[in-house]
């Protein structure tokens, strides 16, 4: 199982449409993905119909178990999308009390790798969308991960976003045995301004090495998409963003990443 995760600590880059319309293309393509709402305010879990206010039970269970996880305990919280080929780890509000929890407990940053160990070989693809801050949420997400994707709007607070991200990252990988490998992907991109467009020379000017050179442009199909519960590519195959998200997938399918496999 390839294990993504999406994330910046700011929040309205696009993570949640990234990471639906990336999980979209693959499921499009045949492949079996989970996808991990790890917001509390459980967007991608409302985006296919689930009510995060209401859910008896989410990923929130995961971590009532002092850092382990009952075996068959993910395989029973998945619930459906409009996919055949995507199923989803939803989110509940609950999940914003996490963090006064934790303290008392140890061996929490391992739950969601522990939890997609248990689905290894029925998915070939998971995509974790990652709250904006930094808690035990987020170590969850970049300590399952084998590939990092970061959403920056193209505007230049967002890049005061990404710097704390990429130092969050710097953090995260002297734990790891192997760094996280991570790609910068401009979002929100509109040609027409000349915020958009100098963001997006000072993102290609700073993170040379790290950023995915085209970018995700701004387009209302995929607002379109939200409100009909559809992945963007069941909504809109040949829209502008969905052909961007295409070329996006493919771009990080040829990168290498750190402890494929698990």
């Amino acid at each position: 199982m390839k294990v993504w995760a999406v994330a910046n600590q700011k929040g309205g880059v696009g993570k949640t449409t990234t990471s639906i319309a990336l999980a979209g293309l693959l499921a499009d393509a045949g492949k079996r993905v989970v996808i991990v709402d790890l917001d509390p305010h459980g967007s991608m879990t409302s985006y296919f119909g689930h009510d995060p206010d209401n859910l008896e039970e989410s990923v929130f269970e995961l971590f009532q178990h002092q850092g382990t996880v009952p075996e068959g305990l993910p395989r029973k919280l998945l619930l459906p999308t409009s996919h055949l080929n995507m199923v989803l780890l939803p989110s509940s509000t609950v999940l914003a009390t996490l963090e006064r929890q934790s303290p008392g407990q140890s061996g929490l940053g391992l739950v969601i790798a522990k939890s997609l160990a248990q689905l290894f070989g029925e998915y070939d693809h998971a995509i974790i969308d990652s709250p904006p801050l930094l808690g035990v949420l987020m170590v969850n997400a970049l300590a399952a991960s084998q590939q990092l994707v970061i959403p920056v709007q193209t505007e230049f607070l967002a890049l005061k976003g990404l710097e704390r991200m990429v130092s969050t990252l710097g953090m995260i990988n002297r734990s790891r045995k192997q760094p996280l490998a991570y790609t910068i992907v401009p979002t929100l991109f509109d040609r027409r301004t000349q915020a958009s467009m100098n963001a997006l020379k000072l993102l290609r000017a700073t993170y040379p090495e790290h950023l995915w050179p085209a970018f995700i442009p701004i387009d209302t199909r995929l607002r379109d998409a939200s409100r009909a519960g559809l992945t963007p590519s069941q909504f809109d195959q040949n829209s502008r963003a969905v052909i961007a998200y295409r070329a996006l997938l493919k771009h990080l399918l040829a990168q290498p990443v750190a402890g494929q496999g698990r």
